[in-house]
């Protein structure tokens, strides 16, 4: 143990969860318990530093080492800040989000923002991540054909080997994944274990990845239903393969597909409903595709009588401000092009939302329809959403309209953000619920476990292995988040703009285009894909499964990490164990919901806690080559000096085991042997 002015420091622990704040995510005008844990008669005086108040709290309760000291406050209308400010033989230390500090700095200050809830759901949900038309081809009419239309200048290509790998030039090929296949394979996903998939962008759109969305009100018939042909006609079922046909993209324009497309995901949205599983959509509302009906700058949509003409048609449209134009127009469409696109892509035409109230008004429509009745999703992802607007107070204004308008028309719905970097302006209560959890979580496991940067574009030795940086990176961009919205950032190994995670484990520098794709399979190491996923279905947030990683899918970046899903052909092992580790995930509520502590770090091991006052969880981390000995101080999250604890789960070099084993406390400290390439699972819970 060590002392910090008298006070013995690792004793100390708050947090926001429902045993230190109770109610956990108050509401306004409502009173608040605040609780801290201290080491048993170490402290002499402890105060709540609140706003600008400074509160004596009282001792409340003894249990084990611990004194428990609280105290009653009433949160009004705005954000309160707050910390603890703790006593011992007339020194003082403070207690915020970012643990025990010597100097209050108030940056770091616990926060209680009042009406700010996160779905319940979500907190510690497992989430699946699906790239549509790579998962599983369920309905072959719907498919693309070569050459159907061009997209940036090239034809489309229908690829019909299944497991071939992405090539380098990977936008116009399509393999045939659709939402029919999701639904055929709904059993699978809840025999899995998991609580909610997220969709890469699903609505109308000529690119396989769909960032380029043509049109918002629509899914898109090529993952969805094809009932007509190009000339309106209906297809009878003999003619659903649609092999003769000359199809182009303004097919998409045919109401009937559409319709029938819209019906699909309503009906993949009550079956995955029926399976306890939520649907996420992938919103992409800074941009929209050139091809878009408002902008129409291929002229898909202008010889159409049922659609208005678009801003690139003519000058008069009434999308004309949606866009932002830089050279004095003609009636007609313009000769150049004079339209701001985002990152200079002038087929990724800037969505210009502070000149056109318009806009604004037709996006929340948007965002109100899909989670509604009779499509029901359960909330959007954001794309790139700090970009959104052309200025940081527009886009704060803009995402706070967007909450009101989906928590209004769906209160369960989650709000959820792609952002690289500090996210806490957005996590203010009226805004986002999180994000895309990159900084506490993606890019400090990838370094510690793989010492590779999340692209694979460089290898960093003095971080691998770094148990300090990788405490330091998760406590400090944790400390960014309130809990209410760390519970259900979205904790990744991979998605579709980084390479796989197990592609990473062979700490090999590259990209598709300088190695090739047999590369990113070669020096992989499971074992190392094996303390990961223990990290990531134990660590605070909800896990976040990329298609595929459970079946031992390798790739480069993009486009490389969008292969197929390997369907006959998965890593049986690999998967089973994913089973396993979302099953002790599920069946143990304080990974989802419980406190997170740090408990050990040396060179290579990271030891932590998931814990309540019944239930104690201990996770170890060997990623060395060499077997090491140590001695954890379970007694900081609640061990009891003399508990017996159950190994859920130890992985090795060689594999996995859940059979039970059990390891005796001495004095607090769990003294353990960890095999090289190792974690462990630990549980103590206290019997009724």
């Amino acid at each position: 143990m060590n002392e910090y002015d008298g006070i013995i420091v690792e004793a100390l622990y708050s947090d926001g969860t429902e045993e230190y704040r109770v109610p956990a995510e108050p509401m306004k005008m409502e009173d608040v318990m605040l609780t801290i844990r201290t080491a048993k008669n170490n402290a002499t005086e402890v105060f709540l530093l609140w706003n600008n108040s400074k509160l004596p709290m009282q001792k409340v309760g003894t249990e084990g080492r611990f004194d428990y000291y609280s105290i009653l406050v009433h949160v009004g209308t705005e954000t309160s800040s707050y910390c603890f400010e703790v006593h011992s033989k007339e020194k003082c230390i403070f207690y915020g989000k970012k643990g025990a500090l010597d100097v209050h700095d108030p940056y770091f200050d616990f926060q209680i923002m009042p009406g700010y809830t996160t779905p319940d759901w979500a907190k510690g949900a497992v989430f699946y991540q699906i790239f549509t038309d790579r998962f599983y081809n369920g309905d072959t009419s719907n498919d693309v054909l070569d050459r159907e239309y061009a997209y940036i200048g090239k034809h489309v290509v229908r690829v019909t080997d299944w497991n071939k790998c992405p090539d380098a030039e990977d936008i116009r090929n399509f393999y045939g994944g659709d939402l029919q296949g999701v639904i055929d394979k709904l059993d699978y996903l809840s025999d899995l274990g998991i609580e909610a998939i997220y969709f890469n962008p699903l609505f109308v759109s000529p690119s396989n990845h769909k960032y380029d969305i043509q049109d918002y009100d629509n899914i898109d018939p090529h993952i969805g239903r094809i009932v007509t042909d190009d000339k309106g006609k209906l297809l009878k079922k003999d003619d659903l393969d649609n092999s003769h046909a000359e199809r182009y993209i303004d097919r998409v324009t045919r109401k009937e597909n559409l319709d029938a497309s819209n019906e699909l995901f309503i009906e993949l949205v009550k079956e995955a409903h029926k399976r306890g599983i939520k649907v996420i959509l992938d919103g992409v509302f800074n941009h929209c595709g050139s091809f878009h009906k408002w902008m129409d700058h291929e002229h898909i949509y202008d010889a159409n009588p049922d659609y208005e003409k678009g801003a690139y048609v003519i000058k008069k449209s009434p999308y004309n401000k949606y866009f932002r134009f830089f050279d004095e127009r003609k009636e007609a469409w313009p000769d150049n092009e004079s339209f701001d696109g985002w990152w200079g892509h002038n087929t990724l035409p800037k969505l210009n939302y502070e000149a056109s109230p318009k806009l604004v008004e037709n996006v929340l429509a948007i965002a109100k329809k899909w989670v509604s009745e009779p499509y029901n999703a359960d909330g959007w992802r954001l794309d790139v959403a700090a970009d959104l607007g052309h200025s940081g107070e527009f886009n704060h204004q803009f995402w706070q309209k967007f909450r009101k308008a989906v928590k209004e028309s769906n209160p369960d719905a989650i709000i959820l953000a792609e952002h690289y970097g500090d996210p806490n302006s957005w996590l203010s209560g009226g805004e986002w619920d999180s994000v895309m959890n990159y900084d506490a979580f993606m890019e400090p496991v990838t370094w510690f476990l793989t010492g590779m940067q999340k692209h694979s574009d460089a290898f960093r030795g003095d971080l691998l292995g770094n148990s300090e940086s990788f405490f330091a990176a998760m406590n400090y961009h944790m400390s960014r988040y309130n809990t209410q919205s760390l519970y259900v950032a979205m904790n990744e190994l991979s998605n579709h703009d980084h390479s796989r995670f197990l592609t990473r484990t062979n700490r090999t520098v590259g990209r598709l285009a300088s190695k090739g794709s047999e590369a990113a399979s070669k020096n992989i190491h499971p074992e190392v894909m094996r303390e990961a996923i223990v990290i990531q279905m134990t660590w605070p947030g909800a896990p976040t499964i990329y298609y595929g990683d459970e079946a031992g899918v390798c790739g480069w970046t993009d486009p490389d990490n969008r292969r197929t899903y390997p369907w006959g052909n998965e890593d049986m092992s690999l998967l089973k164990f994913y089973k396993e580790l979302i099953r002790i995930h599920k069946e143990n509520p304080v990974l989802k919901t419980g406190s997170y502590k740090r408990l050990y770090a040396e060179y290579n091991i990271i030891g932590y806690g998931r814990f309540t006052r019944k239930c104690q969880i201990v996770v170890l981390i060997n990623n060395d080559e060499k077997m090491k000995r140590i001695k954890v101080p379970v007694w900081e999250i609640g061990v009891p000096d003399t508990a017996v604890m159950e190994r859920l789960v130890l992985t090795t070099k060689y594999g996995y085991s859940t059979d039970k084993q059990t390891f005796n406390v001495e004095y607090g400290y769990l003294q353990i042997d960890m095999p090289v390439f190792s974690a462990y699972i630990l549980k103590y819970e206290v019997e009724d």
